[in-house]
């Protein structure tokens, strides 16, 4: 029976044979035939399901690590479910008690905080119906800090199990009566419990496992379209798609002037000597009849220019696509202009010119609600970035992620491998800040195995290395050497 005899416990809304009932579930989970994992995990676990009288405490079911002894408190990882009175159990991932060992080193690592919030962001989306229904900690060492007040609230019916539990609880999902919902919620925790202690589901349920994964991958790296962004756009005006190298964000951003904007507009460069006179406008030197042959005239910027154009064909939609927009100082390029950068105003913003600059503004510019701004930004590159919470908070971000789905389809088999691999260790070591960096599927296509191991030693390699020569990922630097030496390898 599997995961459906914990499903049916979940929804019994009973604890007649409490003990027993999770017993028979416990153990149908190992072994064939219909087990989802292998005889010899049921080695690692144990099973906690007390029998508890009226007041004697929270009833519960725990799966455990079976270094702790048969009765009492426990510590380190646990799935549990707490049954409450005409209710579903409630679903979580639990620290003991009695602290984190033995598995700290799983607690505090990031990817393992990480799976977790990720499989209660799907669930969310994917089961909630605009309903919070799952929950995940920022940091599941955090012992000291309980469960937030609005979950409390919108959770009434668990109050004993957070009054007694929440400050070890760390990710929890709420069933409905949706027993697919649930079914999902326990396979994708009970997965995460079952590779942490080492261990995967048998071949009968390797399918459907990889699939619930891949489904909450995509909250940890999710996929982003061109439609996306041009509603974006149509909406807010200015956006930066920002990701680390090799997922197509300047492919993206031009494949949108070449397509949806049907060419109208221009794309160009920032770079450190990007200047305001670039940019909107400023006196340049044009060749004169006068005595030294030469004389400053005012000349629109790459703004200025866009804009007037716009602004002259006020029924289509421009786009400036900005690329490298973070190499240059945006709060100095913009100078006084950035009162300009608001989508939603109730009045039509102006800033006064020092010069002349003739049709269509002359000494007063504007922008038009016609021209959308679109910027691209490398997260890899720390050398430069935009930090000016004034020009940050009208642009809207979004995150262009690499793809496992593109690199399955143009990529060979070693190429899949490669990025299945680089990507697990990002998922499992990369701190926030690191977990940007991980290179793109573009370093991934490639359907000839010959030129694949090319691409990998002459791009992909020189890109980790520059990572850790500037310290990138010291946080699990062995990981990428020990990848690097697969490489050479190859």
């Amino acid at each position: 029976m599997s995961t459906p005899s914990i499903v049916d416990i979940v929804h019994s809304h009973s604890l007649e044979g409490w003990s027993e009932r999770n017993k028979a579930a416990f153990g149908a989970l190992f072994g064939t035939p219909g087990g989802r994992y292998p005889q010899s995990a049921e080695k690692v676990l144990s099973l906690r399901a007390p029998e508890m009288s009226p007041g004697s405490g929270v009833t519960f079911a725990a799966y455990i690590s079976h270094s702790n002894p048969t009765s009492g408190p426990y510590s380190g990882l646990s799935f549990v479910m707490f049954p409450v009175p005409d209710q579903p159990c409630l679903l979580g991932m639990v620290v003991g008690t009695q602290g984190l060992e033995p598995d700290e080193a799983i607690l505090g690592r990031p990817g393992h905080a990480r799976k977790a919030q990720a499989i209660c962001a799907w669930l969310n989306n994917a089961y909630g119906d605009g309903k919070r229904i799952a929950w995940a900690k920022q940091d599941p060492t955090r012992t000291d800090i309980p469960i937030p007040d609005d979950v409390k609230r919108d959770w009434p019916a668990y109050k004993s199990a957070f009054d007694r539990y929440g400050n070890v609880v760390y990710a929890l999902f709420r069933p409905t009566e949706n027993h697919a919902a649930t079914e999902a919620a326990v396979n994708a925790f009970l997965d995460l419990l079952m590779e942490e202690r080492g261990f995967e589901p048998l071949a009968d349920h390797k399918q459907s496992s990889e699939a619930t994964r891949s489904a909450w991958l995509e909250h940890l790296m999710p996929s982003v379209d061109r439609q996306q962004v041009k509603r974006l756009l149509d909406s807010r005006r200015y956006a930066i798609i920002q990701g680390p190298p090799g997922t197509g964000k300047t492919v993206m951003a031009t494949d949108l002037l070449r397509e949806e904007y049907e060419g109208r507009g221009r794309s160009i460069q920032f770079h450190p000597n990007t200047t305001y006179e670039n940019f909107i406008g400023g006196l340049t030197p044009v060749h004169s009849s006068e005595e030294l042959g030469l004389r400053f005239s005012p000349t629109p910027g790459f703004l200025m220019e866009i804009a007037a154009s716009a602004k002259n064909d006020p029924d289509h939609d421009y786009l400036l696509h900005i690329d490298e927009i973070n190499r240059a100082d945006l709060g100095k390029i913009l100078g006084e202009s950035i009162f300009l950068l608001e989508a939603d105003t109730n009045f039509d913003r102006k800033i006064d010119l020092p010069y002349d600059f003739g049709e269509p503004f002359h000494r007063t510019f504007s922008l038009p609600k016609n021209l959308h701004i679109l910027g691209t930004m490398n997260t890899a590159d720390r050398s430069i970035a935009i930090v000016d919470i004034a020009v940050r908070r009208r642009f809207a971000f979004v995150s262009l992620w690499p793809s496992m789905k593109v690199v399955n389809e143009l990529g060979c088999d070693l190429m899949r491998r490669a990025f299945r691999e680089l990507l697990s260790i990002f998922v499992e070591h990369a701190t926030p800040d690191a977990f940007a960096l991980m290179p793109g599927h573009s370093y991934f296509l490639e359907k000839d195995r010959g030129k694949a191991v090319e691409r990998l030693r002459d791009n992909l390699a020189p890109l980790l290395e520059e990572y850790l020569a500037q310290g990138y990922v010291g946080g699990f630097a062995e990981p990428i050497r020990s990848y690097l030496q697969w490489l050479q390898s190859l």
